[in-house]
Formats: structure tokens, C-alpha cells, sequence
């Protein structure tokens, strides 16, 4: 079976010495970005796991190496067949391929990657794409407050309750990211093809589900071929094998 993984990853801010306060050119860089935690939840689990810096004993050394972080973030990826980020394309995947490189780590397995965001652009025209904004919308939900940037430096100066907060909003980021994968799931017509991953050939492509309904044709310039409707997640797919008896010989 294929394993699907959802992830979401939290960075610290870059410290860098400004003249002053608005549309300032950094002066000089103290000190770069770097991974405070992640969530991640696998599908067919129920569980939603945060990894964390104060998690390794690292953290009462050098509580800004995210090393063994990362270490623990590649490792999922790597083993992941598909990985499923809102704006993970862009940011999340990115991000963590420079704590990679950075930690002299190879680069790990390819998933196929599912971004959310993209998907949202791609197919409707909702008023906002943020993660939060498609939960409220689609009633799944909300992303967990945290009060801004003061939990980010909470979590810098090693409060436990800031820990905690983050905590509690990396996980809802995660299930709530599942939720609206899950309702725009069967729109998507380039989705990763589970039946192939899986290797059950006559399951649903799109979830890997084994029951269908027919639903007419699918039809091409030259040949029609059957479609079904997936009852597990609504997707669409059509037969490789085309159902009509006789082809027109002439094409527009």
C-alpha cells in the first residue's frame, strides 16, 4: 500500500543587525533560519506526531541545531511514497531540502508530491487559499491561534508553554491540512495513481478504493471508453480498454 504522508515544518526567523525599522537592507546576518519542529501524520493512522528541538538532548547544548530535526524529517521523507504539504512546493520541501544540504545529508527518496495550495489555484476560485481560510470555508475547521510572533519567540527562548502552544497548533495544521486534502481530493485530475503504486490495478487511481459506479463514457475524438465514479473519495477514472464496438474512420 502506498504511504501517504502529510507534513507541515515551523522555522525560526533569520537574526540580522538593521539601520532601522521599515524596508530596511540587512546589514549583516547574525544568525540563519533553521527547523524548530514539524508535524506529520501518516494516512490510515489516527495519530498526529510533532518533532520538536527540546525533543533531543541536543537541545540542552545547542538549543538552536536542528540536526537530529532534520535527521528525523528526512528520514519520513524517505520512506514516504507520496508527501502532501500546503504550499509544500514552494516552502515546506524547499525549506527542508536546505537543512539537508546543509547537514551533509544525500538527498532522500522522491516522493510524488501533492501541494494543496496548487491545487486549490488550480482547479477553483475561492476568495483566499490560506490553509486556515479553506478549512473555515469548507467548514473543516480552523488553524489553533498563537497569539503571533511572540509564541515563535517564546519557543526561541525555551518557554515550556510556548513549546507546548506550538505543539497543539503544528498538530491541528496537520489534521487540517488531511481534512482539506481529503474534500478536494477528487477533483484533481493529475493526482498521483495509487492503483499503480499500490499495485491493484482495478482500484480507484485517485484513493486506491475498490468500489465503483458506472457513470456513462468517457469519450475522445475517436473512441469512447467506460467511466466510473469512485464511492470511496468521488474521484472519476475510465477504463484503459476502449468499450465501443466500431470507431468512426474519419476525424474531424
Amino acid at each position: 500500500m502506498a504511504k501517504v504522508l502529510f507534513y507541515d515544518i515551523e522555522t525560526a526567523p533569520n537574526l540580522a543587525y538593521v539601520w532601522g525599522h521599515y524596508d530596511q537592507n540587512v546589514i549583516r546576518q547574525h544568525r540563519e533560519w533553521y527547523m524548530m519542529c514539524f508535524s506529520y501524520k501518516w494516512e490510515g493512522t489516527q495519530t498526529t506526531k510533532v518533532v520538536s528541538l527540546p525533543d533531543f538532548d541536543l537541545y540542552d547544548k545547542d538549543p538552536e541545531n536542528d540536526r537530529e530535526v532534520v535527521q528525523a524529517l528526512w528520514d519520513l521523507i524517505d520512506e514516504a511514497d507520496v508527501v502532501i504539504a500546503h504550499n509544500g512546493n514552494k516552502f515546506d520541501m524547499r525549506k527542508a531540502n536546505a537543512r539537508f544540504v546543509a547537514h551533509h545529508m544525500e538527498p532522500p527518496a522522491r516522493p510524488q508530491q501533492i501541494d494543496t495550495l496548487k491545487v486549490a489555484r488550480q482547479y477553483f476560485m475561492f476568495n483566499s487559499n490560506k490553509l486556515g481560510d479553506l478549512g473555515e470555508h469548507l467548514g473543516l475547521g480552523n488553524k489553533e491561534a498563537t497569539g503571533g510572533f511572540g509564541l515563535w519567540k517564546g519557543c526561541m527562548l525555551g518557554e515550556e508553554k510556548s513549546w507546548r502552544i506550538m505543539k497543539k497548533y503544528a498538530k491541528q495544521d496537520v489534521d487540517l491540512l488531511q481534512a482539506v486534502y481529503e474534500r478536494l481530493r477528487p477533483w484533481m485530475t493529475n493526482h498521483p495513481n495509487r492503483a499503480l503504486i499500490d499495485g491493484r490495478p482495478d482500484s480507484c487511481p485517485t484513493c486506491g478504493h475498490e468500489f465503483f459506479v458506472r457513470r456513462g463514457y468517457q469519450r475522445t475524438k475517436v473512441a469512447q471508453y467506460a467511466n466510473f465514479q469512485c464511492k470511496g473519495c468521488g474521484a472519476y477514472c475510465r477504463e484503459r480498454v476502449r468499450s465501443d464496438t466500431a470507431s468512426p474512420n474519419l476525424v474531424p
